[in-house]
């Protein structure tokens, strides 16, 4: 099995409009999908930069938030996880393509897990 690869980072915004819109102006990243919400996820065609609108109520801090590994085989990960007496990863309720599963780290750190992978299909050949 070819090593889990490391292929996004989120960060919570005030202001994901205006975040993103720096990375794209000073950095060359490309946004390749927007939620109705606001979040804004851009790529530099490898590694992608999920900005998430903060809501309204704020229970979300701003800044970092996650991170997502691209696997092979996500079922095969989680079993390895609950073998090893991690908490399985979670299904995650969402249309996104790059994010199935959300899981947790020993520190309380959450990251996703993708077997379909972070990069939209337009970008994959770069």
């Amino acid at each position: 099995m070819n090593r889990p690869r490391l292929r996004h980072l989120a960060f919570v915004a005030r202001d994901a409009a205006k975040l993103a819109s720096f990375y794209v102006e000073h950095f060359g990243m490309e946004q390749f999908h927007q939620e109705a919400d606001g979040s804004r996820f851009l790529t530099d065609g490898y590694l992608n930069l999920a900005i998430i609108q903060q809501a309204l109520d704020g229970e979300v801090p701003t800044g970092f938030n996650h991170f997502g590994f691209h696997v092979e085989d996500a079922d095969l990960v989680r079993g390895e996880l609950t073998e090893a007496g991690h908490p399985a990863p979670a299904s995650r309720m969402t249309n996104r393509p790059f994010a199935e599963y959300r899981g947790i780290d020993p520190e309380g750190n959450w990251f996703d897990i993708s077997a379909g992978g972070f990069v939209p299909p337009h970008l994959e050949q770069r």
